[in-house]
């Protein structure tokens, strides 16, 4: 199977669903144009499907190897690396000041969809670097952005982000990592660190590492914690590489169910030398933007296998000939029909393909969000940093756990073909599951959600969310070819803003209730969102609904599909937060 990537798709939300053009009066979109946008989608999936799609199995086969310190990635890796970075690709968000090209969240977030489903390990590696490069650019003194990020731009230097520890993951308040000031400036970094990504690899000459670490005697748990720049390699004042970090190691490669490809190294620190970003005590303010941006590339990720997973699954129920239509022959020449045409197929494709194609749009509109934080309008980015506070952990969240789902059901539509690794399925699968669990388990983003996200500024951001979805309802709600979209997305927020009210009556008495009641509510939240993303997309096809053109007519029985079948799903979680903790917290732990 050839990854293709959806470019067809990709216009028609970024220009008929969010209109970009219409922004040009915002920070970073002065110079873009849909016309431009077009010609970067274009060659992005072109390089996409021509250099890392055929990679992809290569890097799930033969994996990494770790030998005495040093990583080798899998075969052709390392040039179709050096190939993305001589293309450009991994600057395209990065700022013009440091040699990026300036384009928006929205745009690279785009390409960023089409290279993690043509290989999502190898995708990993511009993903850590571009993390890296944030948390630098929001928190690092001038003289450490003068000297890194030029390289982390342009993706010639790699980057990681080194949180968990043998001991500790979610709770970061037990990192035990310590540094020790030189009193040069730099402190001495000593500690391990676990499933590092992009930890070590042959690609890059440096990898610079930000890791959490614990200065002598500072605050216990997480206040006492500080955040560090760890180079690999030392760089000399004119930009130029020096000696080895010596004190900075890896111990080893993790061996995993899926993402062979990307080096999930153990870091050892033994007095690295590393310095200070940003103030003492204040390192997890600062890595929080690392670790926004890693949870919404999360998001794309598993969006983006399950993309990946759905076109090698049509392509199979359209190849493979078993049974006959129960309404007659469709293939009269043939021994049998293709499965396509059995409903039940048909019910896992377009399943399939109504939450990969909302999801899709769900990543492009919380990208736009991302780019009018900056906008110098003040109510327009206070409402998008709202919106972002609120929507990355469900992003995270909802779209992993759809993406492994549309990954299962791609496998099932293979039957036991999927379960061999003569197909793709199988590593589709075994790639998704990790989505699930780093940056935060889904479990995790769901409190996340409830627990401080709602609440944040007095519920804010949520109210907000609800008076644009009325407004939108209101508007568009006369037109009789799109009712059933709009009253779907009616319906889901009434069914959103109950739940929030029963969690704000009840959380709050009993914070078990709160626990007990996060993932329905995520799940509720996560299929409202997407009940507005479809809504959105019916409206604009709707627009072109005659045109000669199938797309716009196809969008909308997929649309219909998600709206008839998916979104009553939102009614049952509901009805399951309501039944608080009781039920959950009844059984004694021995019991289990």
């Amino acid at each position: 199977m050839a990854y293709k990537a959806p470019v067809r798709d990709f216009r028609f939300i970024l220009n008929e669903v969010l209109e970009i053009d219409r922004y040009e009066n915002q920070p970073g979109f002065e110079d873009v144009s849909s016309d431009l946008v077009g010609q970067i989608l274009e060659e992005g999936a072109k390089f996409a499907e021509e250099v890392i799609a055929p990679i992809n199995r290569a890097g799930d086969q033969h994996g990494c190897e770790w030998k005495d310190g040093v990583v080798t990635g899998p075969p052709g890796w390392k040039e179709a690396y050096k190939q993305m970075v001589e293309a450009g690709w991994p600057a395209l968000h990065a700022h013009t000041q440091y040699g990026g090209q300036g384009m928006p969240a929205v745009v690279s977030m785009a390409v960023g969809q089409m290279t993690a489903a043509a290989s999502p390990a190898f995708s990993m590696y511009p993903g850590l670097t571009s993390g890296a490069y944030a948390g630098l650019h929001a928190n690092a003194s001038e003289a450490i952005k003068d000297r890194y990020l030029p390289k982390l731009a342009t993706g010639e230097w790699g980057g990681t982000m080194n949180l968990t520890e043998p001991q500790c993951g979610t709770d970061l308040g037990m990192i035990r990592t310590k540094a020790v000031p030189n009193g040069d400036g730099s402190y001495s970094i000593t500690g391990q660190k676990i499933w590092i990504s992009s930890g070590e690899h042959d690609f890059t000459d440096n990898i610079i590492h930000l890791v959490l670490a614990r200065i002598e005697d500072a605050p216990a748990g997480i206040k006492g914690i500080s955040l560090f720049v760890v180079p690999k390699v030392f760089v000399n004042d004119d930009g130029s590489l020096g000696e080895r970090n010596e004190g900075v190691q890896c111990a080893g490669l993790e061996h995993k169910m899926g993402i062979h490809g990307n080096a999930t190294c153990v870091m050892a620190y033994e007095n690295a030398r590393g310095w200070l970003v940003g103030e003492e005590n204040r390192g997890m303010p600062a890595m929080f933007v690392m670790m926004n941006e890693a949870r919404l590339g999360t998001g794309l990720q598993g969006q983006a296998i399950g993309d990946a997973a759905m076109q090698a699954a049509v392509e199979f129920a359209n190849d493979r000939l078993q049974g006959r239509s129960l309404t007659g022959p469709k293939n009269p020449d043939g021994p049998a029909d293709p499965i396509i045409v059995h409903p039940d197929v048909r019910r896992m494709l377009l399943e399939s393909k109504a939450y990969i194609e909302g999801g899709r749009a769900f990543i492009l509109w919380t990208a736009l969000q991302a780019d009018l934080q900056k906008s110098g309008d003040e109510a327009v980015a206070t409402k998008a940093k709202d919106y972002m506070g609120l929507i990355t952990p469900v992003v995270k969240a909802f779209l992993t756990d759809r993406g492994f789902h549309v990954a299962s059901l791609a496998m099932q539509v293979h039957g036991g073909s999927g379960y061999t690794e003569h197909f793709t399925a199988s590593q589709s699968l075994r790639d998704a599951r990790i989505t699930m669990i780093y940056e935060g388990t889904n479990g995790v983003q769901a409190l996340d959600l409830v627990g401080r996200k709602l609440p944040a500024n007095g519920g804010r951001a949520v109210m907000s969310w609800f008076a644009d979805i009325d407004a939108f309802v209101g508007a568009n709600g006369g037109d009789e070819a799109t009712k059933p979209f709009i009253d779907g997305l009616a319906d889901a927020k009434k069914n959103l803003q109950e739940a929030t009210m029963w969690l704000m009556q009840n959380g709050m008495q009993n914070p078990d209730n709160a626990g007990a009641a996060s993932t329905d509510y995520l799940h509720i939240f996560g299929l409202t969102a997407m009940a507005y993303m479809w809504a959105q997309m019916a409206v604009a096809a709707q627009k072109k609904a005659g045109d000669s053109d199938p797309f716009y007519a196809n969008k909308l029985a997929v649309g219909r599909y998600f709206v008839e079948r998916i979104l009553p799903d939102a009614e049952a979680h509901l009805k399951k937060l309501k039944t608080g903790s009781d039920v959950l917290m009844a059984l004694p732990a021995e019991a289990f």
